[in-house]
């Protein structure tokens, strides 16, 4: 039995539709059933469902029994109600870790990031790294993988531009001077990379960085995202500090701000790989390219923009 942790989340679902159309039997850890069939993600998946939350230790118990393999992926990129980096991205990882080994299970997969150190000084970046350190020393036979910026229907990095687009008529912000590079890799090559590496003993105890074929700037996304919609806007380059402050701005009058302090904090970190190991799962890993991204982004609606930024 496979444990898929956060399996309503956005790389979660995809990995859960892999494994169970490759046939291999699945426990999806989920917060609530309710909402993730409401999400629609994994409708008309056949698989088994478990109700919990990582930060619940008790709760993680009948997720684990019985099991051989844990996928861990649940993580959170923003802050909010109540539900921190700490809490969710590392603490969260050693209750797992500490779950699958009390049941006995031997296997263990980690979604980490690429860049994640316990030394930064960023927040986001040093919870995931704790939690990859916790999970190497853990005993289980490990294996993690390290995404740069992960692209597809759901992501929250180019959608979240596309999202802006809807609602920015004439001009649209190029973040600072656009020169920050990103590796984008296809949400569908990361789960490839993950099936691939349970039944591949040589993957125990390694650490992947993972990248597209391509590396972009922040200036090459946003200008490819609008390719996508097909909308033309005036690119204007806004300074940090003026990015800084409309960001500051939108924590405080937006729910569900689509970007945050702790997100900007990434920017300074390099976000391409040193050694990408993508090559060794997927011999044509799909690029960033307007043309593979149109389908989707191309239904996002202003309406639907402004629900998501207000929490609705």
């Amino acid at each position: 039995m496979i444990v898929v942790t956060g399996a309503s989340g956005y790389i979660g679902s995809h990995i859960v539709r892999r494994l169970v159309q490759d046939g291999k039997p699945v426990r999806a850890f989920v917060r609530s059933r309710q909402r993730t069939e409401k999400e629609g993600r994994l409708r008309g998946i056949a698989t088994e469902w478990v109700e919990g939350d990582v930060t619940r230790p008790e709760t993680l118990r009948p997720a684990m029994q019985g099991a051989t393999v844990v996928i861990h992926t649940v993580a959170i990129a923003i802050e909010k109600g109540g539900r921190t980096y700490e809490g969710i991205n590392y603490q969260g990882t050693v209750n797992v870790v500490d779950a699958a080994r009390s049941a006995g299970v031997r296997r263990f997969i980690n979604l980490s990031q690429l860049g994640a150190d316990a030394r930064l000084p960023y927040r986001f970046l040093s919870s995931k790294g704790k939690a990859q350190e916790y999970v190497a020393t853990s005993g289980l036979a490990w294996t993690a993988f390290r995404p740069s910026v992960v692209w597809g229907p759901e992501d929250e990095f180019a959608n979240t531009f596309a999202r802006l687009v809807r609602l920015t008529p004439i001009i649209f912000p190029i973040v600072g001077d656009g020169q920050v590079r990103f590796q984008p890799v296809w949400v569908e090559d990361v789960a490839t990379c993950i099936v691939k590496a349970l039944d591949d003993p040589q993957t125990i105890g390694k650490d992947y960085e993972l990248g597209g074929p391509e590396v972009l700037t922040l200036e090459q996304i946003e200008r490819r995202t609008l390719e996508a919609l097909g909308a033309r806007r005036s690119l204007l380059h806004f300074p940090m500090p003026l990015i800084r402050i409309a960001v500051t701005l939108m924590e405080a009058l937006l729910p569900a701000p689509p970007v945050t302090s702790s997100l900007l904090e990434l920017l300074a970190v390099s976000n391409v790989t040193t050694e990408n190991a993508i090559g060794k799962f997927v011999p044509n890993p799909r690029p960033f390219t307007a043309e593979n991204a149109a389908p989707y982004m191309r239904q996002f609606t202003a309406g639907q923009a402004l629900a998501q930024f207000l929490g609705r």
